[in-house]
């Protein structure tokens, strides 16, 4: 907590306001002798003085980012077991506190302090230069007897205030047993909570963060140079065009910010430099502004001409192809959707003779049942789903139904298409032995509800918004010195900015996806409310979601494979961190702090639904280790896996179209090549579309692979082993995929460990 400076005098601090801070502030007391005279039974003040001084070392690191460091003064005050330093100001000559700087200081106490506690750090004015943010990484204070301890911060501090840190040693709230580090912790969980503030989006959405109230605290502070007015409610006028791009942006809500989970200034210049150039370029050639059908296919090769990939040219030669279409179920960037069938649904009645010349004469429908070769993709969920118009034209949506076989060659071929979930005269089931433009529309149709499930429901669903519950929860419950924090904190990083940044750009009325989507935002709305309705634990857990899907034993499912070995790498470390910390199932469900957590993830992110399976409560280390993994997991690889490839994929558009503006077809017979084109989106929505792609899979500088943890947030041997350990699994399944890769004609480095996030920041 960090309280308010409503004085500028430098020597008397007062509450500051806490907008920005992870750790807890107090107002600073007057010196005195003994800090713990009221808290630990038994402690006397001594008599007098001794006559020599005890002299602590105190080491400051400053980070190393662009404006880390400041010009405010900066002091100090020791809290230890046998009293409390007098508040010392640091101050050498020459420059303080510049960015990447490492400074030692010496601070005089009358007599040592014992086991030291808390660091309180004070943040005040020099001289008339205007208050700033500094980014303290850590302090270390080495004792008269030669001990030290490291008080971790990585954390901006603005304006004037005064905080207090505790050493890195991991605790739960069940090993504090002193007031002093109970109301500690209190505090720090209070100013999170007041800072950090839930609020509905939409019904049936998991919770998000309310931004409006940083800008409450914003103009709350007493020495900004220009103090504004809160903003009243004005509907939509936040909500505007930024010549260049396409559609309308909020924003107010991308003002206020707190900076400690916000981009840095690194990855907000990244971001622009990726989007500025591709949209504008667009707008130049007018293909932002060009309405109607696509004349031609090859037409669409010149859009992102000079942003091509290998997968990219590939996908461009073989959109067609039957067995392509298979591979995206294993390997593209929707690679959840399969299930194995023993039988069929009853409403997909595909007779034996219809598949017949695929399967082949040595085979039947039902043996290829019984042999576990069936597998079917079903769509239901977009059955009811809204549709919207785009260019003032009405859009389509169907709900298909799309059967596969395993095929004794292991290649994943399609068999059968049906574009509802209601059989009859009017739904026809397409096969591969149609004419050649009635089975390419069909597969089309699949791929764009392939492209309305995974948008809504396998990315922004499943990783964005569940992945900002996860960082809200953790932010709100758990304080900086709880080891759950410590070991999730680097897989929140910029979760928060991102999600704003999608909720001001794509999800805002007139945004992105009212743009480029067949059902627009209200679409989106319905496909996230009743996703997450369907949503289990099962689901969740990549092992568990492969067994119950049935897809153990597909050949080339890469993302299956390295899937698991990552799992498996962070299972391990997540349970070497957790039988550190959490020795006994009594330790687990004594930590009030964890089960209020874990309640608020179920409460905020599944919205108490008890069918969804995910833990209210956690009761053995068992259990958190899943709980964690899985998290873990989501933030990180799962989000690479179905992020990182929509370029790739998604750059010729009729293999993952947006929007189609003909209706499912009711018969067979009527597809032409000019008919699909009048069904394919329309030009200025294929590029719309296109610059999200590109967007969201150039990863912005300023990143850190999973595993990469250079903030020093535990500092006990052993979980810096453990991480060690972590590190040098990942590196080998690093390898592993690399020659793998070698082997194969189109290589699958998503879950490659360097290019996998350790958050979902884009």
């Amino acid at each position: 907590m960090i309280h308010k400076c409503t004085c500028p005098c430098p020597q008397t601090p007062r509450p500051c306001s806490a907008t920005a801070q992870l750790s807890p502030a107090r107002r600073s007391p007057p010196p005195r002798r003994c800090l713990l005279e009221s808290s630990l039974p038994g402690t006397s003040l001594p008599p007098s003085l001794p006559p020599t001084m005890a002299v602590y070392s105190v080491c400051v690191t400053t980070g190393p980012y662009l404006m880390a460091g400041t010009l405010d003064n900066i002091s100090v005050t020791l809290l230890g077991t046998c009293g409390e330093s007098p508040k010392q100001r640091l101050d050498r000559l020459g420059r303080d506190f510049a960015a990447g700087s490492v400074q030692k200081y010496k601070v005089r106490c009358p007599a040592e302090l014992g086991e030291l506690l808390l660091l309180r750090l004070y943040k005040e004015r020099y001289a008339f230069f205007p208050k700033d943010s500094w980014y303290c990484s850590f302090i270390c204070v080495k004792a008269p007897n030669g001990t030290c301890t490291q008080f971790p911060c990585y954390q901006w501090i603005e304006g004037y205030c005064t905080i207090e840190l505790r050493p890195g040693t991991a605790t739960t709230i069940c090993q504090d047993s002193l007031p002093l580090l109970l109301d500690h912790r209190r505090r720090e969980l209070q100013s999170r909570q007041e800072c950090y503030r839930w609020k509905v989006y939409a019904p049936g959405f998991p919770g998000i963060i309310d931004v409006s109230n940083f800008e409450e605290m914003e103009t709350d502070k007493k020495f900004a140079l220009t103090k504004t007015a809160p903003c009243t409610d004005q509907g939509d006028s936040g909500n505007q065009y930024l010549p260049g791009f396409p559609m309308k942006i909020d924003f107010p809500s991308l003002l206020h910010m707190d900076p400690n989970i916000r981009y840095s200034a690194t990855k907000t210049v990244s971001l622009l430099f990726n989007a500025i150039p591709a949209s504008l370029g667009m707008k130049l050639r007018g293909l932002l502004d060009r309405k109607g059908s696509w004349k031609k296919l090859d037409d669409i090769r010149n859009i992102f001409w000079c942003h091509k990939t290998v997968t990219s040219e590939y996908v461009t030669e073989h959109w067609c192809e039957d067995p392509f279409f298979g591979y995206q179920y294993l390997n593209g960037v929707n690679p959840v959707m399969l299930h194995c069938l023993s039988s069929l649904p009853s409403k997909l009645p595909v007779t034996n003779d219809m598949v017949a010349p695929s399967l082949g004469p040595d085979t039947c429908l039902q043996t290829e049942l019984e042999r576990g070769n069936v597998f079917l993709a079903d769509y239901w969920i977009l059955e009811e789903a809204p549709v919207h118009c785009l260019n003032g034209r009405q859009q389509y949506v169907a709900a298909p139904l799309c059967l596969l076989w395993l095929n004794p060659q292991g290649a994943l071929v399609p068999l059968a298409i049906q574009l509802s979930q209601n059989p009859g005269p009017q739904s026809p089931i397409f096969l591969p032995t149609d004419s050649y433009w009635d089975w390419l529309l069909a597969k089309t149709w699949v791929r764009n509800s392939e492209f309305l499930v995974h948008e809504h429901n396998t990315h922004f669903l499943c990783t964005h918004l569940l992945c900002e519950a996860f960082s809200m929860a953790t932010l709100r419950q758990l304080p900086l010195c709880h080891p759950v924090y410590k070991l999730l904190l680097p897989h929140t990083r910029y979760t928060l900015q991102v999600n704003t940044i999608a909720r001001a750009t794509l999800l805002n009325p007139d945004g992105l996806v009212d743009h480029v989507t067949s059902g627009g935002r209200q679409g989106l709305l319905y496909l996230i409310s009743t996703g997450l309705a369907h949503f289990t634990y099962t689901d969740f857990c990549l092992p568990d979601s492969l067994r119950a899907r049935g897809v153990l034993t597909i050949p080339n499912y890469h993302y299956r494979d390295d899937g698991l070995k990552i799992w498996a790498a962070i299972q391990s470390f997540v349970s070497e961190i957790v039988g550190y910390y959490y020795p006994s199932d009594a330790s687990v469900q004594r930590d009030t702090e964890l089960q209020a957590w874990v309640g608020e993830i179920f409460a905020q992110a599944f919205l108490g639904r008890e069918s969804s399976g995910f833990p209210q409560r956690l009761c053995t280390p068992g259990e958190l280790v899943k709980f964690l993994t899985a998290i873990i997991f989501n933030c990180s690889a799962q989000h690479a896996a179905v992020n990182s490839g929509q370029h790739d994929f998604g750059a010729w558009m009729p293999n993952t179209p947006s929007s189609m503006r003909q209706p499912p077809p009711q018969t067979k017979g009527t597809a032409t090549l000019e008919s699909y084109l009048d069904t394919l989106p329309e030009v200025n929505v294929t590029c719309n579309n296109l610059l999200l792609f590109w967007l969201v899979s150039q990863e912005p500088k300023d990143q850190r692979p999973l595993g990469t943890y250079p903030d020093q947030h535990f500092t006990e041997e052993a979980p810096r082993r453990s991480i060690a350990a972590f590190q040098n699994r990942l590196a080998q399944i690093s390898q592993e995929i690399r020659e793998r890769n070698q082997g194969l004609v189109l290589p699958y480095a998503y879950l490659d460990p360097p290019v996998i996030e350790n958050s979902v920041s884009i």
